[in-house]
């Protein structure tokens, strides 16, 4: 007992000696941490915790069954997120054995209760978590992690249906659908997606598909739409056929994010490629079945203390316009991985060493360098497709996520990539042209000031101009609701401010507006009002130019929209 307490007081001196912090003082969650941080990194896993293996160690304390389960929801709901799935650490400290043995329960719960300013919300005295539950997961840390199944050729072969066949699909679109200013919507609670004609604003096709979809992407044709959800299932939908539905779908692992097509001339069309977070790899597929071809894991060595990674997780996926190369993030080692499609018998991988954490980014407006984000070390990589190298990494604000970003002409610095960022309110302006602004070239010109952190998204269009950015995981409901737009030619007025999520009229609900998505035209912005499940959500659309509201989408269909991608738009990276 007297060890016990020695070990309790041991713990909470430790976090008397941390960075000051008035822990009683917070009603928050997440001490010493903004909200809007905890709430990106700390999302569920969908690993369905019964399907990971369980190992008991001999030297930790006994859990008996019924606490072993409960401590493997809590883990893949809460923890794994930050810490990842076989606790290596991800944005999140590493949670080995050799640690956690080390440190004893009661020095374990001391952390679990209280938090950490550098991050680790207060489970306990937050109320998330009970006394007993605190107990279970201290115990819990000192046995060997739960290992989720791998998941290989035979795994998604066996998951894999072709619903029809290449050879009996139209050979010309049998519908009379718009399919350039065709939007594809996420609607995350409900495992499907609309498709919302731009013109009439109605919904022609509630479409099913796997769990919470992260991203929709095109074809280089623009005949078919590929979505992958976080259960790491991909529906292949073609938008030819009289009414547009699922002809090829494919589970290609347990958890996943990014999915793209082959864009390169003379390869449109033919392969389709998915990463996946478990396990880590990411495959290609044939591009007109979804039937997988090559698995390639990107388990290895980080990119600064070289150690190895058995966890780095797949994010962004884009396609190289200039080589038949597909350009994968690899998250936890910082590699930006070229994948060269054009022979995967004699497969050729260039491995460029960036900055860990890579996240998600797109292209500046030549097409030719790729801006990714390395969140979790607030910088952005700039990657050149064309030569195959690294070109500069610059350091930005706190957790940049700028989604694609948008880029523009600055009136003073020239071709401008932008970010915003989720740890703090800043908006980066990174100069891109090297030939005609070489002195600006990947540095942050401007650095504009925002409405707070907890932007996932920012957007502009090349006929507009205004730059759009959201909120959406800012704790102020004022915030999240709204979205601040400013003018790209007087961008020191600083931003206005539209209630978007008033405009929407849907009621009570969290009413979080995400991501601004422009249609084909350039004229109308498009804007997600999302609330839970069991409240009513909407998409509001605004006229660009004049900034007033245009359109509210509402359906009792319109369950949780999250994401939306015009199909022009995406076809052609137009961001």
């Amino acid at each position: 007992m007297q060890s016990r307490k020695l070990a309790l007081l041991a713990g909470l001196s430790l976090l008397a000696a941390l960075p000051a912090f008035t822990w009683a003082q917070s009603k928050s969650a997440h001490p010493g941490t903004p909200e809007e941080e905890i709430r990106y990194k700390g999302a569920p896993v969908p690993i369905k915790p019964e399907e990971a293996k369980e190992t008991l160690s001999p030297k930790a304390p006994p859990l008996s069954p019924d606490e072993f389960a409960r401590a493997k929801q809590i883990y893949f709901e809460r923890c794994a997120g930050c810490h990842g799935v076989l606790r290596k650490g991800a944005t999140g400290k590493p949670l080995t054995t050799d640690i956690t043995l080390k440190a004893g329960t009661e020095y374990l719960k001391v952390f679990i209760n209280y938090g950490t300013p550098g991050g680790m919300p207060n489970w306990g005295t937050s109320g998330e978590l009970t006394e007993k539950d605190v107990d279970i997961m201290a115990r819990f840390l000192q046995h060997e992690p739960p290992t989720p199944p791998e998941f290989g050729l035979k795994e998604m072969k066996a998951s894999w249906k072709v619903h029809v066949p290449a050879d009996k699909r139209p050979t010309r679109k049998m519908n009379k659908l718009d399919l350039e200013n065709l939007f594809s919507v996420t609607l995350r609670d409900a495992g499907e997606i609309a498709l919302i004609d731009g013109a009439s604003k109605k919904i022609v096709s509630i479409i099913k598909t796997g769990y919470a979809v992260h991203i929709s992407r095109m074809s280089a044709s623009g005949r078919y739409l590929f979505v992958i959800g976080r259960d790491a299932k991909i529906d292949m939908i073609d938008l030819w056929m009289e009414k547009p539905a699922v002809v090829a779908e494919i589970k290609v692992g347990l958890e996943a994010r990014s999915v793209e097509t082959s864009k390169y001339k003379g390869y449109e069309d033919k392969y389709a490629v998915a990463g996946t977070y478990w396990p880590p790899q990411f495959v290609i597929m044939k591009g007109d079945s979804l039937e997988p071809l090559k698995i390639v894991a990107t388990r290895g060595m980080t990119v600064d203390t070289q150690e190895y990674h058995p966890e780095p997780r797949v994010a962004a996926i884009v396609a190289n316009h200039h080589k038949p190369e597909f350009v994968v993030n690899v998250k936890e080692t910082g590699k930006v991985l070229m994948a060269n499609y054009s022979d995967l018998n004699n497969l050729k991988v260039t491995e460029i060493a960036t900055a860990r954490f890579l996240h998600d980014g797109g292209w500046e407006s030549s097409q030719r360098y790729v801006m990714m984000a390395a969140n979790q070390s607030d910088k952005v990589v700039v990657i050149d497709t064309k030569e195959g190298k690294l070109e500069s990494i610059v350091s930005v604000g706190k957790i940049p996520h700028p989604g694609r970003g948008a880029n523009f002409k600055h009136p003073k610095f020239g071709p401008v990539w932008a970010t915003s960022h989720l740890g703090d309110e800043t908006i980066s302006l990174i100069g891109t042209d090297p030939k005609g602004h070489k002195k600006n070239a990947w540095k942050v010109v401007q650095t504009l000031k925002g409405q707070g952190g907890g932007s996932l998204f920012i957007k502009t269009h090349p006929k507009s101009k205004n730059l759009w950015v959201d909120t959406t995981l800012n704790p102020e409901t004022a915030v999240s609701q709204s979205i601040a737009v400013y003018d790209i030619n007087n961008l020191d007025k600083g931003f206005q401010v539209l209630p978007i999520g008033e405009w929407a009229g849907v009621g009570e609900g969290a009413k979080r507006v995400v991501q601004p998505e422009y249609n084909k035209a350039g004229d109308e912005v498009w804007f997600s009002v999302w609330s839970a499940k069991n409240h009513q959500s909407a998409i509001v659309v605004v006229d660009d130019k004049t900034r007033k509201l245009k359109a509210v989408i509402k359906d009792p269909k319109l369950i949780t929209p999250t994401g939306k991608f015009n199909v022009y738009n995406t076809q052609k990276d137009v961001y």
